[in-house]
């Protein structure tokens, strides 16, 4: 998140008013002498694989605009059973070159079916204790059906397609590696 810092040059010493208007560091925006309506804004797609707890509201944070009426959100964390197991904790692994690019791929997908502004995807890898979250996908739209189709599809579709494995750390101390039933380059039973 940047911060906003106004330094005394920036004024008028002897009127105290802006010379200027002052900078914000890492705006997106372009706003100074523009109407609301007239906001140049880039789209971004924000994608992490990492190792680090993830943030809600930090993922949240970063699909916000001033040309967006909704941001919906996904947030998938480990459950604490599975098919009558107790479960500790999950474990992802990826082939992290062909995830970015996959991840990539989706959204480029949503950008040709939705007309949505930011999307973020960050999705954990390493252990993740029960009640915390493995994925995020956040996006925002100016309209709410946009964002939440977008999510839906976009969930679906990485479970789908993208190369990340998950282990189950049961109580027991067993384990089991997980296929993802939507997966399409599983091999079937």
């Amino acid at each position: 998140m940047s911060s906003l810092e106004i330094s005394s040059s920036s004024y008028n010493q002897e009127t105290k008013l802006p010379l200027s208007p002052p900078l914000v560091e890492d705006s997106a925006f372009e706003t100074f002498g523009k109407d609301m309506n007239e906001v140049e804004e880039k789209s971004k797609d924000i994608i992490k694989l990492t190792s680090e707890k993830l943030s809600i509201d930090e993922v949240s944070r970063l699909v916000i605009s001033p040309l967006c009426g909704a941001i919906s959100l996904f947030v998938g964390i480990t459950r604490n059973n599975f098919e009558g197991k107790k479960v500790i904790s999950l474990e992802y692994e990826a082939y992290l070159p062909m995830a970015e690019n996959e991840i990539r791929k989706i959204c480029i997908d949503i950008r040709q079916k939705w007309p949505v502004r930011h999307i973020a995807v960050f999705h954990r890898l390493g252990l993740v204790p029960v009640s915390e979250a493995s994925i995020i996908i956040a996006v925002s739209s100016a309209h709410r059906a946009a964002a939440l189709e977008a999510v839906s599809y976009a969930i679906d579709t990485l479970k789908a397609r993208v190369p990340i494995w998950k282990k189950e750390m049961y109580e027991e101390s067993s384990s089991s590696w997980k296929r993802n039933k939507e997966c399409f380059w599983a091999t079937s039973d």
